[in-house]
């Protein structure tokens, strides 16, 4: 067996200090390794081209490496100062908003050339939609507590009780999070110092990641941005619950926030892995309510801890403005015909859809029950009843419902992140319907399906992009597909 070629630029594990030259898609800074071997690409997530940073090789090959990011050991010139503190989810914060709406546009453009094979998409573009609200966009926030925190000064872990975010490049070790981050609600964060003392003077442990131990795990806030209030989550261990006082803890939050306190829940989560919901743990209502109340384009939303909802919901309304623009761009081929919204979730997208068109008949369909369930809620909370609700795989819809057969001729599409799996895709286009309004928030899957959608007879007309996340490397992207009847 030939043995492996040894890489001449980098080994794994190697820790390297790289000036970044270039931006791809996804936030992945691009530096480069120049040597008698020639030159070597790297690329480093969630980095700017003229900054210097501290990274390290996760992998190799012969042509390029992938670094995770340590540190930014010198900012790019683009940057300017923000009065917020630093944390690892807003990596781009110091750039000027207009900068990073350069970026994701043409770094989104130039994958939809590479991967979706769309060459002529320059012309297809339509809209950059920006987010309302540049700063305190976010309606969720998770806060951890760490039994480990982070000396800047001294560049080391220390012990130390914290709650805030992980420290960049960690697994082990948090960093108090001492002020407003500029993603969440200013009061909430201003006031994180001051939960953090309360939990501290209970004597408990907060939990201690490698040791896996201790009480305190995570503090969760849901915020509704049209009641204003607080919805808490304290996420602790079984071990050492009887000495701490959760209705006092609830009396202390009321101290601090007054009315804004929707309710307080408690989960008890004793698994080992990093995540707030455990699946064999309990949720517990200790005050007020289980629910908060959101509102998009005049529909209301009950929303638990545990549902799914749009993190930035002004720029959501933008989000849905502009699939329920693309879904009725043509009226005559919506009226008296059927719209699928295809992974519908909770329903959103087909409850705003029948609030704007009265003809069209309007189907939800996911193969989440639960899912299901709670759409149909909604639906009925907003009085929308041209509306039906089906929890079912869509390969096997038509069978199920042959009602629908030749009738379904625009699909909305909204899936998750991994994109949508090439059999899933191929059942979507044995619908044969006319029109596709394909929403993603993972714009590499999209570009990939693309590349199918266009063989089997679609073409892309028309392409917005929504920054439904300033100050990170994501993106939202809606396209419409029209088929080519003459193919």
């Amino acid at each position: 067996m030939p043995r492996r070629e040894r890489n001449k630029f980098v080994k794994r594990g190697q820790i390297l200090e790289l000036k970044i030259e270039d931006y791809a898609f996804g936030g992945k800074g691009i530096g480069r390794i120049r040597n008698e071997h020639g030159e070597f690409v790297v690329f480093v997530p969630n980095t700017l081209p003229g900054q210097l940073v501290k990274a390290q090789v996760k992998k190799s090959s012969k042509k390029y490496a992938e670094c995770k990011l340590f540190e930014v050991l010198e900012p790019s010139e683009d940057e300017v100062e923000v009065p917020f503190q630093e944390i690892p989810g807003a990596p781009y914060i110091k750039l000027p908003i207009e900068k990073q709406h350069a970026y994701k546009k043409q770094s989104t453009i130039e994958l939809f050339k590479r991967i979706g094979k769309v060459t002529d998409i320059e012309a297809k573009f339509d809209e950059f939609v920006t987010s309302p609200n540049t700063f305190h966009y976010r309606n969720k926030m998770e806060y951890g507590f760490s039994a480990i925190g982070y000396n800047h000064e001294l560049k080391t872990d220390v012990d130390e009780f914290t709650l805030g975010f992980k420290k960049r490049g960690t697994w082990w070790c948090g960093d108090d999070l001492k002020k407003d981050s500029g993603l969440f609600d200013k009061e909430f964060e201003d006031n994180l110092t001051q939960i953090k003392a309360y939990c501290q003077d209970t004597g408990l442990a907060p939990w201690h990641a490698p040791k896996r131990e201790g009480f305190f795990r995570y503090f969760v806030v849901r915020k509704s941005f049209k009641t204003n209030q607080l919805l808490f989550n304290l996420v602790t261990t079984s071990y050492d619950l009887s000495k701490f006082d959760l209705n006092k803890f609830a009396e202390f939050l009321v101290e601090l926030f007054g009315t804004r306190v929707a309710g307080l829940l408690h989960t008890v989560n004793d698994e080992i892995g990093d995540r707030t919901i455990a699946t064999t743990g309990k949720i517990d209502l200790v005050y007020g309510d289980d629910k908060i109340v959101e509102a998009l384009l005049g529909l209301n939303f009950e929303i638990s801890m545990k549902s799914f909802f749009q993190t930035n919901p002004k720029s959501a309304e933008k989000l849905y403005s502009k699939v329920i623009d693309y879904a009725l761009e043509d009226k005559s081929a919506i009226d008296n015909t059927v719209v699928m919204d295809l992974f519908c979730g909770t329903g959103t997208i087909g409850q705003i859809l029948a609030s704007r068109s009265k003809n069209a008949k309007i189907v939800g369909v996911d193969i989440v029950a639960s899912a299901i369930e709670d759409a149909k809620e909604n639906a009925k909370r907003n009085h929308i009843e041209d509306l039906r609700f089906y929890a079912a795989d869509v390969g096997k819809f038509l069978n199920e419902h042959p009602e629908y057969t030749n009738k379904i001729k625009t699909i909305i599409l909204d899936p998750a992140r991994a994109g949508i799996a090439p059999k899933t895709l191929k059942k979507i286009i044995n619908l044969n319907a006319d029109r596709l309004v394909y929403v993603s928030c993972n714009p590499a899957t999209q570009a990939r399906d693309t590349e199918q959608l266009m063989q089997a007879g679609y073409a892309i007309k028309k392409m917005s992009l929504v920054d439904q996340f300033p100050h990170t490397a994501h993106i939202e992207t809606v396209v419409l597909f029209e088929k080519n009847n003459e193919k």
